[in-house]
């Protein structure tokens, strides 16, 4: 069986169709439990955590929240070129929101005797959610964590079970408050309603299995969330030019995140397809992961194959799919027409690894085609803005009439007189 399943022609509107679709996840066949276990914290705070953390991590943490969770020493303790690539990648995520924050300040301006504004303000505390089951992700910290810090974020937690030396390093390159050392909806539950050792967050971000996702979602209006996050992603885009070898390790780098990864190719050439079909099964026979990325491969994987350039970007923006890579002439060019991407890799030489880890830009990128409406995780997400609005006695007497007019034609007679009681005195 070769590794991606292919769709032209006629049958290739049909596969279309169905990708668009992929973002729908079945979190109502786990809704119940979620909320079980959400009522179950909100209840019984720390008890319930606890037990649920016995009861699905199969553990007994001897501290749920740790402040001093070690992490300068866990640093030092690392490997040095991964405690480097650690401190790397952190400054890089650094520098890049810095230039993000420039453009979230505050504003005022005056007009005709009226001032008004935006005041932007930090978050007061966040929840960041990394993932500690099939893999640990130290740089899913960073990407969270580190923009908050720049956003200027009081008190930063991190949920992540038994942490591990590199994650715990990570939380101390980001300026992360304490950790709390549970998982699963037990430990959104605990940052959404807080409890006797872990207070309550303004906000939860950061990806997870099903479960955390189902938990933020009912979360959600208790505290704010950044986003139902899917399975992880990407459409590699190649014409006649494209190394296949390339292709095949820029698609291998998603499908072994997850079974319920999508790699998918887009490509006007029949005979690209064919290298890259053979390029994935020499690299998938020494993949320490391969179970799980030919699993990825077979249930989601798709090469397809259109006629023109035009129709490559037609797809791209279709898709909305949270990585998207150019190996294709002209890349900075097609790049430009692409309107609805996660994240854009542009370019032979720009691996989607680079993204995930030192780039700059935070990994943590829409999902499932909400890449049509939704942003990468920034600056903007750790914040929150207040409007300022003040009026002069002459800039009310002016705008008053108009004020009045719009009250008395939706029928709030108080509205109107909320402003006369005023221009009646002057």
């Amino acid at each position: 069986m070769t590794p991606l399943r292919r769709a032209a022609g006629v049958e290739l509107e049909a596969v279309l169709r169905q990708l668009e679709r992929r973002g729908e996840s079945d979190l109502a066949r786990v809704e119940p439990a979620v909320r079980d276990v959400l009522a179950a914290v909100r209840a019984e705070g720390d008890a319930a955590v606890l037990r649920y953390v016995a009861q699905f991590e199969q553990r007994q943490p001897a501290e749920l929240l740790i402040r001093d969770y070690g992490g300068e020493k866990a640093l030092a303790s690392l490997p040095p070129p991964l405690a480097s690539a650690l401190s790397e990648a952190a400054e890089r995520i650094e520098r890049f929101h810095r230039h993000q924050a420039e453009g979230s300040a505050s504003f005022e301006y005056e007009e005709h005797g009226v001032r008004l504004g935006t005041r932007v303000r930090p978050l007061d505390r966040v929840g960041v959610y990394a993932p500690g089951g099939k893999a640990r992700y130290p740089s899913s910290v960073l990407m969270c964590a580190v923009i908050a810090r720049v956003a200027g974020v009081r008190e930063i937690i991190v949920a992540t079970p038994d942490a591990a030396p590199e994650v715990r390093a990570a939380c101390h390159l980001a300026g992360v408050s304490a950790i709390l050392d549970a998982g699963g909806a037990q430990a959104v539950a605990a940052l959404a309603y807080g409890t006797a050792s872990v207070p309550r967050v303004d906000k939860i971000v950061g990806p997870g299995n099903i479960y955390v996702a189902a938990a933020k979602r009912l979360v959600f209006g208790e505290v704010d969330i950044d986003s139902i996050a899917g399975p992880s992603e990407i459409l590699v885009i190649a014409d006649d030019g494209a190394d296949a070898e390339t292709i095949a390790a820029d698609l291998l780098s998603q499908a072994e995140h997850d079974e319920a990864a999508y790699p998918l190719l887009v490509t006007t050439s029949a005979e690209l397809v064919g290298a890259v079909q053979a390029a994935l099964s020499r690299q998938l026979a020494t993949l320490p992961r391969r179970g799980i990325a030919s699993a990825a491969l077979r249930d989601n994987g798709w090469a397809l194959l259109v006629g023109d350039r035009d129709a490559l970007v037609e797809v791209a923006n279709r898709l909305s799919v949270e990585h998207v890579a150019l190996h294709v002439h002209e890349a900075r060019q097609l790049a430009n027409q692409i309107t609805h991407a996660g994240a854009l890799f542009v370019g032979g030489m720009t691996p989607e690894a680079a993204g995930d880890y030192v780039a700059g830009p935070s990994h943590v990128l829409p999902t499932g085609g909400a890449a049509r409406y939704g942003s990468p995780l920034g600056v903007y997400d750790f914040v929150a803005r207040t409007s300022l609005i003040e009026y002069s006695a002459q800039a009310l007497a002016s705008a008053g009439p108009a004020i009045q007019a719009l009250a008395r034609a939706e029928g709030l007679e108080a509205h109107a007189r909320a402003v006369s009681v005023r221009t009646s005195k002057s």
